[in-house]
């Protein structure tokens, strides 16, 4: 099959990568020409494990083009996929202008009846907006042809994408169109090969589905973090409330950590955009507000630790950072919990010295250069070297090099042995044989 994907984000390019791997040809489109370029040399905008493998190896053997014009590939193609971005506008909804500005585009070179693919997170009734604006393209232009608009939500993990666009749980397409399902019965044959996992279901259904996991999701961590916090309170440690209720078939383990906040391209945004709809249709959204408040208030949970511990004054002194992306294997710091941190410190006086084994780009792209010109901010290139003369480590990504540190090395290199641990990866236990403070989500203090 001849495909094309407009857009080269995130999952733009995961998804046109893994289709040219089965074989099909496909033509990424964007309209940034630096990024088109440095693609054509192998040179990614983001960090996926895998992916730029694929990348180079597609593009070395023809099936995978990258352009900035969809005229290009026109002629070749007649199925699209719509993967470009739909940030929060500032009452949290989904912006559609550059989804509706693909579908202008669309509806004003198509020649031939064709499939297009909304793989854009998307709020319900945007494939109506699509189908609306293709037409009226076409209307223009004097055609009469048959298209049809689908949703096919994407469910990608930063960190694990390809192998979850390799391997789905499930493919949910909507539509109501039989030659639609058969396109895409067809597309993602090669994937499923071995377990059918493709739900058919409306256009609506399927956009609504997006939505209502990742809210699912991000509320099952607020909840988690709200125990914790009551955890807290009541001297209980929260990993073994964690253990307690994942052995329950009906919740089990799967996003029950207590954490210091989500972050990322879409538990964020989704839930915002989520609440919004809802008051768009006069429908209050209490649980969403309370999933989305609490994410707030736990993004502050390290600080204020910090906060408690040095009696309300960091002033002068300085902080070891591991970790800076919203999570391991990626850099996107998107939403992250280190971006409220490492401001909140900043702003109250402290230096940071920080470090990511992938997100220093990143980072310096995120913060102001002023800070790293006044070496409020600096970012370092080992674990060990952002400990030497800190005040204390604050663990806040948890990046594999970080689960098994060499604490005796730590104690060394601090000025005094405090760790915070947002990810509740240290044992109180050994924590405290070790003589370090320590501080986690949900459980008592440990004093050196």
């Amino acid at each position: 099959m001849d495909i094309t994907v407009i857009g080269t984000g995130y999952v733009g390019l995961v998804t046109g990568a893994c289709i040219a791997e089965m074989g099909n040809t496909v033509y990424c489109v964007d309209t940034d020409p630096t990024k088109i370029e440095n693609l054509k040399k192998g040179i990614l905008p983001i960090y996926e494990p895998e992916l730029d493998t694929l990348v180079t190896e597609n593009h070395a053997a023809d099936r995978l083009h990258f352009t900035t014009a969809l005229k290009d590939s026109i002629e070749h193609s007649n199925v699209f996929f719509i993967a470009v971005g739909t940030p929060p506008g500032e009452d949290g909804s989904a912006d559609l202008q550059y989804v509706v500005e693909v579908a202008r585009q669309i509806g004003s070179l198509i020649t031939r009846p064709s499939v297009v693919i909304n793989k854009s997170t998307v709020p319900v009734g945007t494939a109506d907006l699509v189908q609306a604006t293709i037409s009226e393209q076409l209307k223009q232009r004097g055609l009469d042809l048959s298209f049809d608009v689908v949703s096919n939500p994407e469910f990608l993990k930063e960190g694990s994408a390809v192998n979850d666009f390799m391997h789905p749980d499930r493919i949910i397409v909507g539509t109501e169109s039989e030659n639609a399902r058969q396109v895409m019965t067809e597309l993602y044959a090669p994937f499923i090969r071995n377990r059918p996992r493709m739900m058919f279901m409306g256009v609506r259904d399927a956009e609504m589905t997006k939505y209502a996991a990742n809210a699912m999701l991000a509320t099952k961590i607020s909840f988690m973090n709200e125990i914790a916090g009551l955890c807290e309170r009541l001297d209980v440690d929260i990993e073994h409330v964690r253990l307690g209720i994942g052995s329950d078939q009906r919740i089990g383990y799967h996003f029950i950590y207590a954490g210091c906040g989500y972050g990322g391209s879409c538990f964020p945004k989704d839930v915002k955009a989520l609440i919004s709809i809802a008051h768009q249709n006069d429908y209050e959204p209490k649980l969403l507000q309370a999933v989305e408040d609490r994410n707030a208030v736990q993004k502050q949970s390290l600080y204020n630790k910090l906060m408690t511990h040095f009696d309300g004054e960091l002033s002068g002194k300085t902080f070891a950072v591991w970790g800076l992306a919203f999570k391991p294997g990626t850099d996107d710091m998107r939403e992250a919990p280190s971006v409220v941190l490492i401001n909140s410190l900043i702003n109250a006086g402290a230096h940071v010295k920080a470090y990511d084994p992938i997100a220093a780009e990143s980072a310096r792209r995120e913060f102001p250069e002023q800070w790293f010109n006044e070496q409020k901010l600096t970012i370092v290139e080992g674990q060990y070297e952002a400990a030497i003369d800190a005040d204390a480590l604050v663990l806040v990504t948890e990046w594999k090099p970080f689960r098994r540190p060499d604490f005796k090395a730590l104690k060394k290199l601090l000025n005094h042995p405090l760790i915070v641990d947002g990810r509740n990866q240290y044992d109180p236990v050994q924590i405290k044989r070790e003589g370090f403070t320590y501080y986690g989500i949900g459980r008592m203090p440990i004093h050196a």
